[in-house]
């Protein structure tokens, strides 16, 4: 788990996702703990939901939380962010 500082950060870790690195999990204070998945367009992710039960229950909890209301894109993150969340 890492503590980003600022939303240029944030942004830098995202763009650096890709196949292998497809999991980014951090903390941001004075927001609280997130787990960001990348799913590629191009294909389903159903086959590696398959082989990877972990990525089933990450997956799983995801869609939990978002039918209680508690779902946020991540435009919705940045936007959201100023520079205080980051002292």
């Amino acid at each position: 788990m890492s503590f980003i500082e600022s939303s240029e950060e944030l942004m830098n870790r995202i763009a650096a996702m890709d196949r292998d690195n497809s999991v980014l999990q951090f903390t941001i204070a004075g927001k609280g703990k997130f787990t960001l998945v990348m799913q590629e367009e191009d294909h389903s992710i159903q086959a590696d939901v398959e082989k990877n039960p972990q990525l089933r229950r990450m997956i799983a909890e995801g869609k939990r939380e978002y039918q209680h209301g508690k779902g946020l894109s991540t435009s919705d993150l940045v936007k959201s962010l100023s520079e205080q969340d980051f002292r």
